[in-house]
């Protein structure tokens, strides 16, 4: 890996196009998803009454309670991913696209598939077998919330590794290259004179170690945080909250966040090609991988957040709640303001549907609020920080922590600002359509293209010529 160049080969660039290139992804997938999770949400809720309803309130204790436990949260993936997988197949008919490599008219034979799919499948196997001694030996995956990932992981062992033999049979038939990142990993592990090859790929084991080590870490992350803000969602009373325009909007922000975790987790499991939801290259730079881990346990724990840790930007902090206290109207207005925030956040991982998560390329969208900006979960994220926190105000009286305390948040957004720009070096590289959509953004981008103008002005850049992409992303 090596970080990634400032500026783009004008090879690789590409004049505006006269119209924003269509998304791969519609607008219908992630509104699928978003209906079974809300359908699964009131089911949940609305449990106590579903049960006495149809005679199971004498069941094994003498209350029926709503579902909010953990395996509740885990079954609210399966209401979100089955819908946006349908919509993908019945509606958008992903699975015929060129991108997925497949060719459904064109089966081999069986007997010439099995001698790649065995070897796939060792290659397969193996890789789950690193990943698990992996988890072993972190420390971090055996405490607190990643207890549950654990469980759920060790759970799925044996089911994937069952249905993973008719899955990969079946797909061999019909991909266009069977021999993939995974089959030369398999190759590498049998060694390559059992299939009559002299030399694996090299680049193609990158390519397969990178995909992988992204789902391994971000998979089990995203499993271990999905039941905290789901109980706390299927067990709130709005009603209650209402008079109080403090836990109103952090409830509304914490349903949020649940459909963002919800999506996200849905996004890094289901990486599947007849979905077109694979993994098509993760991010080569060692740069993009730096600047993403810190913003993760377990690197986030001593780096990013609250006191005592390097990048402290909470110190003496009481937050919105406590500067606001007292004039109502100015509380609903700023809780409004978290509100919208968050939503900006979870409607960029609803648009991905099933194709959310770090350091992919996965496809090209350029809908919803990546019409306007092309990095709206990092700018709204960012942005919450700084409204609901307000670091410039301690209760201590400290003008030196007030500065401290602006001075590593600003740091903080510089990280995210370098992760825009390494996740950019790494999709110019790989699609034409991105590089049309950048370019498109730049011109047109209705928070992109001010920043864009704003930048050239300071620094005295002059605006890209036509058939050439800016140097660095506006935002």
């Amino acid at each position: 890996m090596t970080a990634p160049s400032l500026s783009v080969p004008t090879s690789c660039a590409a004049a505006p196009p006269p119209a924003l290139p269509v998304s791969d992804v519609s607008t219908g997938v992630g509104l699928a998803g978003l209906a079974g999770l809300f359908a699964w949400i009131a089911f949940c809720r609305s449990f106590p009454d579903i049960a006495a309803m149809i005679g199971l309130e004498g069941g094994l204790s003498p209350e029926r309670g709503v579902l909010s436990g953990p395996y509740a949260a885990l079954a609210a993936m399966l209401f979100t991913a089955l819908p946006m997988a349908l919509w993908s197949v019945l509606v958008d008919k992903v699975h015929l696209r060129p991108s997925t490599g497949i060719d459904w008219n064109r089966p081999r034979p069986l007997a010439e598939v099995l001698p790649i799919a065995v070897v796939k499948l060792c290659g397969l196997w193996a890789t789950w077998a690193v990943l698990a001694v992996c988890y072993a030996l972190a420390r971090w995956y055996w405490s607190g919330s990643y207890l549950f990932a654990m469980d759920v992981l060790i759970a799925a062992i044996v089911p994937l590794v069952t249905l993973s033999v008719p899955y990969v049979i079946w797909l061999d038939r019909y991909l266009v290259e069977p021999r993939d990142a995974t089959f030369q990993f398999g190759a590498f592990v049998l060694g390559g004179g059992v299939i009559g090859r002299e030399q694996w790929d090299n680049a193609a084991l990158a390519r397969h170690w990178r995909a992988w080590i992204i789902k391994g870490f971000f998979g089990a992350f995203m499993i271990s945080i999905l039941p905290p803000g789901f109980a706390e969602i299927v067990e709130a009373d709005p009603a209650q909250l209402l008079s109080n325009p403090v836990q109103f909007s952090m409830l509304l922000v914490t349903l949020l966040f649940v459909i963002d975790v919800q999506i996200g987790t849905v996004g890094y499991l289901l990486t599947m090609r007849p979905l077109d939801s694979h993994i098509r290259s993760g991010n080569p730079f060692l740069a993009g991988w730096l600047a993403a881990l810190l913003c993760y346990p377990p690197f986030v724990w001593g780096i990013i957040g609250a006191n005592g840790q390097i990048l402290s930007y909470e110190v003496d902090t009481p937050g919105w709640a406590h500067w606001l206290a007292g004039n109502d109207a100015l509380l609903w207005a700023w809780g409004g303001l978290l509100v919208l925030l968050t939503g900006i956040y979870a409607w960029a991982t609803v648009v991905f549907g099933i194709r959310f998560s770090n350091l992919t390329y996965r496809g090209v969208l350029t809908h919803g609020p990546y019409r306007f900006t092309r990095h709206p979960a990092y700018l709204s994220k960012n942005l919450f920080w700084w409204a609901s926190v307000l670091p410039f105000l301690v209760t201590n009286g400290s003008t030196a922590d007030a500065i401290r305390n602006s001075f590593f948040l600003l740091v903080v957004n510089g990280i995210y600002y370098w992760r825009a720009r390494t996740e950019e070096a790494h999709l110019l590289a790989e699609d034409e359509k991105y590089r049309q959509y950048h370019a498109w953004m730049e011109a047109h981008g209705l928070i992109t293209a001010p920043l864009a103008r704003l930048k050239r002005a300071i620094i005295g850049d002059p605006a890209p010529r036509p058939g050439e992409s800016p140097a660095f992303p506006a935002e």
